[in-house]
């Protein structure tokens, strides 16, 4: 059987907010698009317009998607761009009625003229398309389709998918029952699995640096995000809380650094509320930044971000898993029971609600959590089924389009049904599960082609209509 080789880095990418699959996505296409064309083809381009279809034009505005189009045309990376220069950047794009495509070729370009978003008219194979036209000096015109499929992942319409499945994995994996026939059959944990894959693509090594790149920039944004203060952009004027929360949690404790910082909180004991109030902080830290156009990680979305980071954090502070190689375990545990809810059902809010984003990304912290704590490969497959059974059906339905209310205090949710989960599976025997993980994934597969197109990242439904827009604060 053909199988999708999907690898940790997929999962977990670099990027900025508010949105993997609003943001992130569109910023990809737009390389992809200027990548279409052959060396010296850039130059001859005279006009270009984007057309943003179905949820990425209704809720565009709200997650920076023709932000995120401009910087990508650009040819500005979101791994390493400045994000304190967006505004600048796009407000000089917006005077000079200018851009300048990959950075070496300007032509004119309105932004309210030349991104549309055609907020009745969706194409077929995902909600988030959008297309790319353009005109040469030669007269002639074109155009490319692209669908922003959720995590940051990306399709061009019509791309021929045959080349990302010539990859050979030493254990291909489709599904959960395929994880643990492997594991039972080599003995290996969940993480020892994926590392082994992980070895197709690159040394082992290389994987284990780039993993913890993904937790320094995980870091960055919870320890930016719980001392950055004021209101969050678009309009909501929603308060950050995540700053006020970690000083009175720290009580007075003085520290300097991240890791001064983490034994300041480890001092404070290990009461259950002060330990539920630190996770609570964590995750609001990242999606506050999130909201902010910060630099996240996807995990495996943006809106979701805060959840494993908070999981993580969790982990290594009040259950004493500091060291390195636990962290890059936890990581890869988690990357692979992400990979199994997109390759069953989908990982993009625009296809199936929230329980898409959020659901996936507690089951994801939940598995990796119960393995970090010593539990089997079927206690930890068993975890991450009863996080995503307690948030099927959850919608997504952003007050005005913004990743905010309810996105951020849904990932501290997240979070905390993840350590339920975990610790309900390391108190239990998987033999007298009734439900499985494949069943579970299939279930949320059903309930997401069932669920009203206004609860999918539309702002059609929900708290997005149900909120009075004047609302001043969360």
């Amino acid at each position: 059987m053909s199988h999708e080789a999907l690898s940790v880095f997929d999962m977990f990418k670099i990027g900025v907010g508010p949105s993997s699959s609003h943001t992130l996505g569109p910023w990809r296409s737009a390389h992809l698009f200027l990548k279409s064309f052959h060396q010296g083809e850039l130059e001859k381009i005279v006009k270009v317009r984007v057309l943003l279809f179905g949820s990425l034009a209704k809720t565009g505005k709200g997650h920076g998607t023709d932000i995120a189009v401009m910087l990508g045309l650009s040819g500005f990376d979101p791994v390493t761009f400045e994000v304190d220069l967006i505004n600048s950047t796009i407000e000089q794009i917006n005077r000079s009625h200018k851009i300048t495509l990959n950075g070496v070729h300007p032509v004119s370009f309105d932004p309210a003229k030349d991104i549309e978003f055609r907020m009745t008219a969706s194409l077929p194979y995902h909600p988030n398309a959008l297309t790319f036209s353009y005109e040469l000096s030669d007269g002639k015109k074109g155009e490319e389709t692209y669908y922003s499929i959720g995590g940051g992942f990306v399709k061009q319409e019509h791309e021929d998918e045959s080349a990302q499945n010539e990859i050979t994995l030493p254990f291909p994996i489709n599904d959960a029952e395929d994880l643990l026939h492997w594991c039972m059959s080599t003995g290996m944990t969940i993480n020892e699995v994926v590392m082994e894959n992980e070895n197709t693509w690159r040394p082992e090594e290389e994987t284990k640096k780039g993993l913890l790149n993904i937790w320094r920039v995980m870091k960055e944004s919870i320890f930016n995000g719980c001392h950055a203060t004021g209101t969050l952009p678009g309009g909501l004027n929603v308060k950050r809380r995540a700053a006020d929360l970690n000083k009175k949690l720290l009580n007075g404790r003085s520290y300097h650094d991240f890791d001064s910082w983490m034994k300041a909180i480890k001092e404070g004991g290990n009461d259950f509320k002060y330990i539920l109030d630190w996770v609570s902080c964590f995750a609001l830290a990242v999606n506050e930044q999130n909201a902010s156009f910060g630099r996240v990680v996807t995990a495996p979305t943006n809106g979701a971000a805060g959840v494993i980071p908070a999981v993580l954090m969790y982990y290594i502070i009040f259950c004493n898993a500091e060291d390195e190689n636990r962290i890059i375990q936890f990581l890869c545990t988690a990357s692979e029971i992400g990979c199994l809810f997109k390759k069953g059902a989908t990982i993009s809010a625009a296809m199936g609600g929230c329980q898409a984003e959020i659901g996936v990304s507690s089951s994801m912290a939940a598995a990796a959590l119960a393995e970090g704590m010593g539990g089997s490969q079927r206690q930890a497959l068993m975890a991450s089924e009863i996080s995503m059974e307690h948030h099927l059906g959850m919608t997504c339905d952003p007050i005005r389009g913004l990743v905010q209310i309810p996105c951020i205090e849904r990932n501290t949710m997240g979070a905390i049904k993840a350590i339920t989960a975990c610790q309900l599976a390391l108190q239990s025997s998987p033999d007298f599960a009734k439900v499985s993980l494949d069943n579970v994934i299939l279930t949320m597969w059903n309930t997401a082609k069932d669920m009203n197109s206004k609860y999918k990242e539309t702002a059609d439904g929900g708290l997005a209509v149900n909120v009075p827009l004047g609302l001043s604060e969360c």
